[in-house]
């Protein structure tokens, strides 16, 4: 029994340190202007940065979700078309629920790799691994 103890606290020590982390993850919301027929998201790059994703990638999925074209200009992204905060942030979510939260331990401790043609979702916590639909 106490050679199972010794393992167990071998591949605990072995974990990376965020897997013990108990802060609360927020989806950060979306600050947008509609300026004639343009809606201008002001803190898209602070957004992908707290989910830790591609602004490309969130900005295609945002495109599609959405049905319009766009694009990123620095630390914004301009949609054709009026959006509301609202409509835009309930697309995050989706997106986060998609994209970023493990489908097994629901932790946000997670990233986006490649394997051949595959997309697949890596969790750091509990080491999950999921194919993403593609973009």
């Amino acid at each position: 029994m106490e050679e199972y103890e010794d393992l167990l606290n071998r591949a605990i020590d072995q974990l990376p340190p965020e897997v013990f982390e108990q802060k609360r993850f927020k989806i950060p919301k979306a600050y947008s202007d509609i300026q004639g027929n343009r809606t201008f998201i002001k803190n898209f790059k602070d957004i992908t940065e707290g989910l830790g994703r591609d602004p490309q990638h969130v900005l295609k999925f945002l495109l599609r979700e959405l049905g319009t074209a766009g694009n990123l200009e620095g630390s914004r992204a301009i949609l054709q078309g009026k959006f509301t905060h609202y409509l835009i942030n309930e697309r995050l979510e989706d997106y986060v629920e998609k994209y970023v939260i493990c489908h097994e331990c629901n932790r946000p401790d997670t990233r986006i790799i490649r394997e051949d043609r595959i997309f697949l979702l890596k969790c750091a916590a509990c080491g999950a691994t999921a194919p993403l639909k593609p973009l």
